[in-house]
This record gives structure tokens, C-alpha cells and sequence, in this order.
């Protein structure tokens, strides 16, 4: 969390909780409690605070007091900064959300965009824009591409060379100035894409609807539980014949969709397929990889390419 959220404004109530991370990290997790305990005493409308004595009471299986702590949370922070109700699904106390709130995602990335490339690519072993542009080389060269959560900019990297115009859009303002920073796009902005389509910044008098011949979405859906509003979205981008490319974790299921402990969704491929017909886009090909590493362990999950009937 970035410090300027995460600080409580009172330096006894700061010091306690570093101290508390740092048993934790030890692996003293009950005096790790009683330290975030005194902390949140301390400033009782600390969402952050709460936050963290949610998930170290749910590290030690106190399932009702970490739900207490996270609705505490939601009660302070309402907007759902900090994913406390992803975590009440998780523990069982709310229904499992159909995408998290746009707040959450924004700020997760917003904190994490200067360490994202260090993290996810050389520590994680991150492979998916690679193996998405394998996918796209064949139809290569594009005339318009759009790249939605573009993030920093790795997906785009890859696209570039194929493309004549690469446009960049996504949720987190300090991701899309790292995407910037590479000047790879010729046009980045802003955008929900869990948002109807009225309601995005994907469409303007400049922007038009079926302007696109290639839609990317690599390790976005991820971020997204129901992709009911997403399809629509790249329909309305795509020109005739155009190309959807896009990556999902495998849920291993037979359908739908499961949020998963590390916030992040999976999605069965029998769903996929059946939104791909809905709105009538072709499966061209889908692929199994693993997409990265996680907490030591590979994420099993696959690439689909689709075409625009």
C-alpha cells in the first residue's frame, strides 16, 4: 500500500504497526496482533489500520474478528480502497463480487507502477506479451491496435512493430506515465473497462466505435470477476474481421468464474467460449501456459485469439 494511505497520521500508531510487520515477518504472528490492536485503538477510524488487523486475524484463523475488522474497513472507506469485501468473499461473510471495486484496482496499481516491470517480469518470470504477439505475428501488419489495461506498457512493446497507430488505455494513471515514458503509444488515456460503453473514455468524436482490426487484454481480465461488460466493449472497438487477443488464469472449472486468495479472478474456459459466441467472435486458437510465478508456484492459465464474424 503507498505509505501516504497506509500512514495513520499519528506517529505512536505508525511506529507500532512497523514494528508488528516486522514481527510478523519474524513469524511472531500473536504479538504481531496485539501491536496492530494498540495501533487501531490508537486511531479508531484507521481504514489501513483495520485492513491489516483483518489479515493478520485471518492469518491466524480468527474468521470472525478478520470479518469484523474488514466490514470496520468498509465502514471507514466505503469507496473499498483497500479490496475489504474481495476479502469478506473469500472468508465466506459476502457474496463474491462480479469485478472489484474500480477504486481498489486503481490504487493497487497506482502504488505499484514504479516496481511492476522489476516484479512481475525478472522476479515472476511475466511471459504473456511474448506469447500473445507470437499469436498476432501471423496477421501482422495492423492498421490500428488497441491495448486495454496497457499498464506500463509491456504488451505494447511487442505491438508496436506490428502496428500503424497503437493506442493505450487503462485505470491507473501512474501506470499509463510509466507507459508514457517508453513513447511507444500514439494515444493513451484513462479508462474503466468495467464500465457499459456510454459510460468509458474508449469512445469520443475522435475515437471511433469499429475503428480497431487488433483488441488486447493481457493479464487484465484477471482483474475483472464477470466479463459481461467487456465483450460489448471490444465489439465495439473491433472493425469487421477484427482480432481479439487476451489472457486468462485457468479456474478449473467447469464454468464461470472464482475469485482466488491472491484478489485476482479466474475464469473457466467453457465461460470464455460462451461469451465468444454471444457476441459473436471466432476462436481462432487457445493456448495453456503459465503466466507467471506465484508465491514460488506457476499460475496456470491460457491465451485465446478470436476474430470479429
Amino acid at each position: 500500500m503507498p505509505p501516504v494511505q497506509f500512514s495513520s497520521g499519528d506517529a505512536i500508531a505508525d511506529r507500532r504497526m512497523d514494528y508488528a510487520r516486522m514481527l510478523f515477518d519474524g513469524g511472531d504472528l500473536q504479538a504481531a496482533l496485539e501491536l496492530v490492536e494498540q495501533a487501531v485503538e490508537l486511531v479508531p477510524a484507521w481504514a489501513a489500520g483495520w485492513f491489516r488487523l483483518g489479515e493478520y486475524r485471518e492469518k491466524a484463523s480468527l474468521v470472525e474478528h478478520a470479518v469484523e475488522a474488514f466490514r470496520k474497513v468498509l465502514a471507514i472507506e466505503p469507496q473499498d480502497i483497500f479490496g475489504a469485501r474481495l476479502k469478506l468473499a473469500l472468508l465466506g461473510a459476502e457474496e463474491v463480487p462480479e469485478h472489484p471495486p474500480s477504486r481498489y484496482v486503481e490504487s493497487l496499481f497506482d502504488g505499484y507502477a514504479d516496481r511492476f516491470e522489476t516484479a512481475l517480469v525478472e522476479k515472476l518470470g511475466y511471459s504473456v506479451p511474448a506469447r500473445l504477439a507470437e499469436m498476432l505475428m501471423p496477421a501482422a501488419p495492423y492498421r490500428l491496435a488497441v491495448d486495454l489495461g496497457c499498464g506500463t506498457g509491456l504488451m505494447g512493446l511487442e505491438a508496436r512493430p506490428m502496428t500503424k497507430r497503437l493506442e493505450g488505455f487503462d485505470l491507473s494513471l501512474n501506470m499509463i506515465e510509466k507507459a508514457r515514458q517508453k513513447d511507444i503509444y500514439d494515444h493513451l488515456a484513462q479508462a474503466d473497462i468495467s464500465l457499459p460503453s456510454d459510460r468509458t473514455t474508449l469512445f469520443s468524436d475522435v475515437l471511433a466505435r469499429h475503428r480497431a482490426d487488433l483488441v488486447m487484454a493481457a493479464d487484465v481480465l484477471i482483474y475483472l470477476g464477470s466479463l459481461q461488460t467487456v465483450f460489448p466493449l471490444v465489439t465495439d472497438l473491433l472493425a469487421p474481421a477484427g482480432l481479439f487477443a487476451f489472457s486468462i488464469e485457468d479456474a478449473g472449472v467447469d464454468e464461470g468464474f472464482v475469485l482466488r486468495d491472491s484478489l485476482r479472478y479466474a475464469h473457466s474456459k467453457d465461460y470464455i467460449r460462451q461469451l465468444l459466441d454471444l457476441h459473436h467472435l471466432r476462436l481462432l486458437d487457445v493456448q495453456r501456459i503459465d503466466l507467471r510465478h506465484d508465491r514460488g508456484k506457476p499460475v496456470g492459465g491460457m491465451l485465446f485469439l478470436s476474430q470479429k464474424q
